[in-house]
């Protein structure tokens, strides 16, 4: 049973940086991505950034590119969301995810909650202020 859980979220100024947490466990072959995304009320859940668990390969929504950075510990439990200059809108609640490579790379949706990641962590509350 793959199992995801975030941790790191908090509140901060705009401007300000913070990095999120995904410890995973279970996973009992290769091929692997892991996912970011947020949800704020109101709007529908998207991909901030994935990264490919063998290749180490990353993928950014174009609002975070230049300021959040996806990576791996060495042992590659845990992928961590770097997030820089933080902006309000970057507010929401950050979710992890994962799912098998190839499936994404099918649809080309690595960024996209759509169709479904198999596995998603409870998530963890990021609040920026202005």
């Amino acid at each position: 049973q793959v199992q995801l859980v975030e941790s790191g979220g908090g509140s901060v100024q705009a401007g300000g940086s913070l990095r999120l947490s995904c410890a995973h466990s279970g996973f009992t072959r290769d091929g692997y991505c892991l996912g970011w995304f947020r949800q704020t009320p109101g709007k529908e859940r998207e991909g901030v950034a994935t990264i490919n668990r063998d290749e180490g390969s990353t993928y950014y929504a174009p609002s975070v590119k230049g300021r959040f950075t996806v990576s791996q510990d060495n042992d590659k439990t845990t992928v961590y969301l770097q997030m820089n200059s933080l902006k309000p809108e970057d507010n929401g609640i950050y979710y992890c995810a994962a799912d098998s490579c190839e499936i994404r790379a099918l649809s080309d949706a690595f960024l996209s909650p759509t169709p479904g990641w198999a596995w998603w962590g409870q998530g963890t509350q990021v609040n920026v202020s202005s």
